[in-house]
């Protein structure tokens, strides 16, 4: 072993996604990624339940959008709030370098792909639960939720492509573009 070095969580973290990209997710081992990051495997353990989790776990992206949801002026409707809140979204994410490759590996494996859909579920639920909590009707709260999340995870795309753009512009966008589809009207039933 090197001498101590600190960011062990980061270090596991790189190394993790460097393999994964490498030799593939299925091929990588605790032990490879371990070695790769100048630790032992009992130190990834210390900060992972398994290899999955260095992909999902180490953002404090729900309790950052409870908190701003909260902080939200009370009387903001529905999805102006979290609008609002989501614009400190950044401020908790991973580096977009990092990001960019999280999402090639997650895309290149279908175990991980519905690993993903379950944070983001969990996510979706914190924030309807959010919602209610500022006296948001239940329906209101999902329908705002299931709306901004759609709006968010644009942003969040544009984000990791556009160095440039605040943040809170890319929402802006993202609300915009919504506006934008939600204005061309339902479709009728066919035949009416």
């Amino acid at each position: 072993m090197a001498r101590w070095e600190g960011n062990t969580r980061g270090r596991l973290e790189r190394a993790a996604l460097t393999l994964f990209t490498e030799q593939g997710y299925d091929r990588t081992t605790v032990a490879q990624i371990a070695k790769r990051a100048n630790l032992t495997e009992r130190s990834f353990y210390r900060w992972f339940a398994d290899k999955r989790e260095v992909l999902f776990a180490g953002d404090d992206l729900e309790a950052r959008i409870t908190a701003a949801i909260e902080a939200v002026p009370a009387g903001t409707a529905a999805l102006p709030a979290l609008l609002t809140a989501f614009a400190s979204v950044p401020e908790v994410l991973r580096p977009r370098e990092f990001l960019r490759e999280r999402a090639v590996v997650i895309a290149a494996n279908p175990p991980l792909q519905e690993r993903e859909l379950i944070k983001m579920a969990g996510l979706s639920g914190t924030i309807a639960a959010a919602l209610t909590a500022r006296g948001v009707d239940e329906q209101t709260a999902l329908l705002a939720t299931d709306v901004g999340s759609a709006v968010l995870r644009l942003a969040l795309r544009r984000w990791m492509d556009d160095e440039h753009t605040p943040f809170a512009d890319l929402l802006a966008a993202g609300a915009a573009d919504l506006r934008a589809v939600a204005a061309e009207g339902a479709i009728s039933p066919a035949g009416r």
